[in-house]
């Protein structure tokens, strides 16, 4: 077949002609394009470079320290050594850590959190291995260091608390921030922080103590390294947070319960300051900075005696006897009694209609009594009786005005309510009815009825100020970390309990008064020696039910089972400067182990503090 040459050539010229075409094409479009990014989008393509180029880092602020009302020292930052290591710098990390291992104390913990966090981190990053190293880990490092490229030592400062146990319940601790704290924080302000408040005031006052971040802008190369520092916003230090407690009356107290499961609240009626809040067996608070071991928080959560509730304000305990001047009260005030009418106690109370027999705490009974003498000798027929005729609708009406079943409103998270039953209540939570025999053991603090042992003492400071309530406060005021300028936690909430006439406070103090001072008075042995003059209550609130003509024997019952021990009181009398409640799990009658307590705080806190005192002590009438 013979070629036809004319052909080929004008089809070859075509094909040509068309590919530089297309490549004519693609260059314009090229041209175009850069003269676009260079020229009409040039601004914008700028700032995109300058923003890989310049990166702003979060500056973390100083923490605000804790102190007591006295200026003792309760929370700091110390200087604290972390161990870190640069992955693409190491060979072989395997290896680098095992090498390590025989300077530093590494935990198996340590390693697999080390490479979590690898993972989260860029290659030239420091990565931590171990936090908090001691200093004879620090210098037997220092000395070995050039043996470990890529290796080093950094500081920063670490949350540390000076007095450990002391207090743990009230002061709290920082811990590490969750995925929950997360989402309800303002991420900006804790870029670069890793801590954040978790219990007590720590946690109650975070927006004070943590502070403002500040910022650095770097400059930094094509791999994100920082080569310069531009310019520099330094952050603002928390503020310094001082609280109402007084930590020698803290220490003082804690030492008394040392050995029990127990909680003390000691109040200042006047103000409503919290001067003490105790809750025994403690812990150290320093376990939990920088991430509390899985073995040590295995015990502590697993105790039986729970070093990590805070009984204070959290544990929630039959009232028994502590109550019956606020149900005296109520009698008094709904009409029900008077200050004379009186009641015959022959050792038991029934109902109309029932056989059973509501036991007094003294079998063979109290004879005749009205309401100072019941509440001195803490007659629980005559509280039975009482209770019967106010009903339980007017019991609750009447008790819940001194916020029993109610939280108190303590500046400090995780407060319970306690209990005060009724009639909806127990339809709500039990789908039952109420019956009249429920009434009658709520009038001695027994039964459904729960109650704080913050509540208490608040309802004990309410009385012994004439129904003025303040709400409790632990912290009371915020400084500046220079020192020059302080301001006080805004003004607490203030209330007034109104009852018809002003001597039904008088005839209830002078009941609690009778406990302590009258010839049959239930806590007649505490007063002895006392240089100022109080009124309390002792209680004694069941572990169990037993039955009807059963008798509890102590001496055959575990230590658990037996009888919780209450004790409220106030002093001085004729102007409260402290109002206390105390119990003792498991420790029997209150006369016997919660009164000989609370006496000992009392002295230890107005003894000390003699303007507390007035020079003439009050009389019983």
């Amino acid at each position: 077949m013979l070629k036809d040459a004319v052909q080929e050539t004008r089809l070859f010229s075509t094909r040509v002609i068309l590919g530089w075409m297309g490549m004519l094409l693609a260059l314009s479009f090229i041209v175009v394009r850069l003269v676009y990014l260079q020229v009409v989008d040039h601004e914008r393509y700028t700032t995109l470079s300058e923003s890989n180029r310049l990166k702003i880092l979060p500056i973390p602020p100083t923490r605000g320290f804790i102190f007591d009302r006295n200026g003792v020292l309760l929370a700091e930052n110390r200087a604290s050594y972390r161990l870190e290591l640069i992955p693409e710098r190491i060979p072989n990390l395997d290896e680098t850590i095992n090498d390590l291992r025989t300077l530093v104390h590494i935990s198996e913990e340590d390693v697999t959190r080390f490479r979590q966090q690898m993972r989260r981190y860029r290659p030239f990053d420091p990565v931590p291995l171990r936090f908090r190293l001691t200093e004879d880990e620090v210098a037997r490092f220092s000395v070995q260091s050039y043996r470990f490229k890529g290796v080093g030592i950094e500081s920063d400062l670490s949350r540390y608390y000076p007095l450990h146990q002391s207090g743990a319940h009230i002061i709290g601790y920082v811990g590490r921030i969750s995925e929950e704290e997360l989402k309800v924080i303002d991420p900006s302000n804790y870029r670069g922080t890793n801590y954040i408040g978790k219990t007590g005031v720590e946690k109650s006052y975070e927006r004070y103590l943590h502070g403002q971040v500040g910022y650095q802008e770097v400059e930094t190369d094509v791999r994100g390294r920082v080569l310069r520092v531009l310019a520099r916003k330094a952050p603002a230090p928390g503020k310094n947070l001082y609280l109402n407690i007084d930590m020698a009356l803290q220490s003082f107290a804690e030492e008394l319960i040392r050995d029990e499961r127990a909680a003390i609240v000691a109040i200042d009626p006047q103000n409503g300051a919290v001067l003490a809040l105790v809750s025994m067996p403690s812990y150290d608070l320093n376990l939990f900075v920088g991430g509390i071991d899985a073995k040590t928080y295995k015990e502590l959560r697993d105790s039986p005696d729970r070093p990590l509730y805070n009984r204070a304000i959290r544990g929630q305990y039959p009232p028994g006897s502590t109550i019956k001047s606020f149900v005296g009260l109520a009698g008094l005030e709904y009409g029900i009694r008077t200050e004379h009418s009186r009641v015959w106690c022959s050792g038991a109370f029934q109902l109309k209609g029932q056989s059973h027999r509501y036991r007094d705490w003294k079998r063979s009974g109290h004879g005749s009594v009205n309401f100072h003498t019941a509440v001195e000798q803490s007659c629980d027929v005559y509280f039975y009786d009482l209770a019967h005729d106010l009903g339980i609708d007017r019991l609750h009406t009447f008790m819940t005005r001194f916020k029993f079943g109610q939280k108190t409103g303590i500046d400090l998270v995780g407060e319970l309510s306690g209990l005060m039953p009724s009639r909806e209540w127990k339809r709500r939570a039990r789908k039952a009815a109420w019956y009249p025999g429920e009434t009658v053991i709520t009038g001695i603090g027994q039964g459904y009825m729960l109650a704080t042992p913050l509540q208490l003492a608040v309802a004990t400071a309410t009385l012994s100020m004439h129904g003025q309530f303040l709400q409790p406060r632990v912290a009371f005021a915020t400084e500046e970390a220079s020192g020059h300028e302080s301001e006080a936690i805004p003004a607490q909430q203030r209330d007034q309990v109104l009852l018809k006439e002003d001597n039904f406070w008088v005839q209830a103090i002078l009941g609690m008064e009778a406990v302590i001072y009258g010839s049959r008075g239930t806590a007649r042995k505490v007063a002895r020696g006392a240089p100022y003059r109080f009124a309390g209550k002792t209680g004694t609130a069941q572990v169990f039910g037993i039955k009807q003509d059963e008798r509890y024997n102590a001496a055959r019952l575990d230590k658990r089972l037996h009888d919780h021990a209450w004790f409220v009181a106030f002093a001085p009398v004729e102007k409260p400067r402290i109002a206390i409640a105390v119990i003792v799990e498991n420790g029997g009658g209150g006369s016997s182990t919660a009164a000989p307590i609370a006496r000992e705080v009392m002295d230890f806190y107005l003894l000390n503090n003699p303007a507390t005192l007035l020079s003439q002590p009050a009389t019983t009438k």
